[in-house]
């Protein structure tokens, strides 16, 4: 099992891995973001990744105040530096998108730990998923993203998951 705790196993991944690791790194996003609890999650660290694909990083914050004061500190002279707020199923969170070295990286917030964040909640699910039924369903899932679906309703086609998949893959047993 992967530790996604930290990010050393990009270190050994793949090409687009490998690189992620090294733009975190040299830009110390995760070491500006350690007041946070920040994690990588997304489909880079499950290999499922598209051209399009951006570095998602979420982030547990005890004041909203502290967090957006944070972000906009080190990041709003990134590259296509945006930031918003938003209610996402009733929870107060923080959004905020830029570029560094040719990676999109989103950085969302929520006062909720990150390990029982959707985001964090989804990725290992689809990595058991992925884990169990192969190479060629994750190409599968890849060609699916291709074609304009989203990480969860690529899943939930393929999984042939009813109603909303986001909901659905929380749900499925693996």
């Amino acid at each position: 099992m992967i530790d996604f705790s930290t990010i050393d196993y990009l270190k050994d991944g793949n090409f687009k891995q490998q690189k992620a690791f090294e733009v975190l790194t040299q830009h110390q996003v995760l070491v500006l973001l350690s007041n946070f609890d920040p994690l990588l999650v997304g489909t880079i660290p499950i290999n499922i990744d598209t051209d399009n694909s951006d570095l998602d990083i979420i982030c547990c914050y005890k004041s909203k105040t502290d967090f957006i004061t944070q972000l906009q500190d080190n990041f709003s002279t990134k590259s296509h530096y945006t930031i918003r707020e938003a209610l996402i199923d009733n929870i107060e969170s923080v959004i905020a998108n830029f570029f560094i070295a040719n990676f999109q990286i989103e950085i969302f917030g929520q006062n909720i730990p990150v390990k029982k964040q959707n985001g964090y909640r989804h990725m290992i699910i689809e990595h058991e998923i992925l884990k169990k039924k192969g190479d060629n369903f994750r190409l599968e899932i890849i060609k699916l993203k291709q074609q304009g679906y989203k990480t969860e309703p690529a899943f939930g086609k393929l999984l042939g998951l009813e109603g909303n998949p986001y909901q659905a893959l929380l749900d499925y047993k693996v």
